[in-house]
């Protein structure tokens, strides 16, 4: 019984990784893409006091910029977390990520993901 329970969390892991969703489509309310062209997209997010986005991924070399002070938890799809505390004006370049984020602080939280495209043809 433990090995099947093993097993369908393994698989329920990975169909989560695989249904991830683009963060602008997951979570319209939070999230609002605000400048793009065919090299990079520039997406806002809100998340208000103890909000919660759905599970969403980001590609390799996404910008995040703080526009607010905050405190959050980003989940992998296997359940483990790590915590932030983040400064307005704080800029992180991160790798390609699947998660949710979660909204720890009592006050609204609001960035920038710059997220790079895959290019057929790159500009030299």
């Amino acid at each position: 019984m433990r090995i099947s329970q093993s097993i369908g969390g393994v698989i329920f892991m990975l169909c989560s990784v695989a249904f991830a969703q683009d963060h602008a489509k997951v979570d319209p309310d939070q999230v609002h893409i605000v400048a793009e062209n065919d090299q990079v997209r520039v997406l806002r997010y809100r998340y208000p006091p103890h909000g919660k986005s759905a599970l969403h991924s980001h590609p390799d070399n996404t910008i995040d910029v703080a526009l607010a002070d905050g405190f959050v938890r980003l989940i992998v799809p296997n359940g483990q977390s790590v915590e932030h505390h983040v400064k307005a004006g704080e800029v992180r370049i991160n790798p390609a990520s699947t998660h949710i984020v979660e909204n720890l602080a009592d006050t609204p939280f609001e960035g920038l993901s710059i997220e790079p495209k895959a290019s057929s043809t790159r500009r030299r």
